[in-house]
């Protein structure tokens, strides 16, 4: 997966086939459409160039929600009926499978209250993620260090990218922010 930074969007451009890439805008601007937002990444608009559309172009709002309560009686909630964690993070239909393993344990002992519980804990490190991520939005600097640290320590980038997907323990995922804190304090 590619992700451009641009001054008003992100573009992501992730290969879904052979002979095909899904490109995805994200933009707090709802009337910035893709072909006017390539122009800030020609790279990306000379390789998509004489490419053909494989579907419309669709748009959603994206955002963090966390609800109070996410079952009740014999309810349960999971995805985004459950609340949600921004679209950056990439989590969506992750986080949900999970929600819904920890739910099959809890219907099966007959019991939902663990749920509850479980269910913020899930969400904790995508939300956090989501926070971070967003917080080099409008921080170009703080962005272009942030790159530049990750191309220094490729290895970096890699151990933040399993602290992002939940590949990682609490302790090594201190480790990996204190390991980033510090290459952005001496890049």
């Amino acid at each position: 997966m590619e992700l451009h930074w641009g001054t008003s969007c992100q573009l992501y451009v992730t290969p879904v086939g052979p002979e095909e890439v899904c490109v995805a805008l994200m933009s707090r601007d709802p009337r910035l459409r893709l072909d006017e937002a390539l122009r800030e990444f020609p790279e990306v608009a000379e390789r998509l160039r004489g490419a053909e559309h494989g579907s419309v172009e669709r748009g959603a709002v994206s955002v963090t929600r966390r609800l109070a309560r996410v079952c009740s009686g014999r309810v349960a909630l999971i995805g985004d009926a459950s609340g949600g964690v921004d679209a950056i993070t990439g989590e969506g239909l992750c986080l949900a499978f999970i929600q819904a393993d920890l739910l099959a344990d809890c219907l099966v002992s007959g019991n939902l209250a663990p749920y509850q519980a479980g269910h913020r804990s899930l969400a904790r490190r995508p939300a956090v993620m989501a926070r971070l991520m967003l917080l080099l939005e409008h921080r170009a600097r703080l962005r272009r260090r942030v790159v530049r640290a990750f191309m220094s320590e490729p290895k970096l980038f890699a151990r933040m990218l399993a602290t992002h997907v939940g590949a990682v323990s609490p302790v090594d995922f201190a480790a990996n922010g204190l390991a980033l804190g510090w290459k952005l304090l001496t890049a």
